[in-house]
């Protein structure tokens, strides 16, 4: 039957091996060359530096406005400067923000989330809103100007 055929092993068959005969090889004998290869070695001067080139293309989505208020003006003394910013940003994307805006290296953000407030009128109760600021710090000598001389 097929079926009993199918389980045996198959002998290996024997194959016929031909001869090749193999030509032989001839020793060519490589002299050394000699390449000079001169190395130019361009430094960059400071001066082709190009400036920081300004990206405004989300900085609208993360900075709201800036914060405007005595502790602010004081704080732009010491190099610092306060934003209001949307609530679901985070500290890299202030920075990056900050420097393509404004064209200034960021040392570092600090964010304060301010909550909001219960206010009564009268008889009427609400709420003020809350928001989120970052206190943005910058490289000793650049300045921000936010509000135009």
């Amino acid at each position: 039957m097929y079926l009993f055929d199918f389980f045996k092993k198959k002998k290996p068959e024997k194959k016929i091996k031909k001869e090749v005969k193999k030509k032989p090889e001839k020793k060519v004998e490589k002299k050394p060359v000699s390449v000079k290869v001169e190395k130019k070695e361009e430094k960059i001067k400071p001066e082709e530096f190009e400036p920081k080139k300004k990206v405004l293309g989300k900085s609208y989505q993360v900075l709201y406005s800036p914060h405007v208020t005595e502790k602010a003006t004081d704080f732009a003394e010491k190099n610092k400067y306060v934003f209001k910013i949307w609530p679901r940003v985070n500290k890299v994307e202030v920075k990056e923000a900050v420097e393509n805006t404004y064209g200034v290296d960021v040392i570092g953000v600090k964010m304060i989330n301010v909550p909001r407030k219960k206010r009564r009128l009268g008889a009427r109760t609400g709420w003020r809103k809350g928001y989120k600021k970052a206190i943005v710090k910058i490289k000793k000598g650049q300045k921000i100007e936010i509000l135009p001389r």
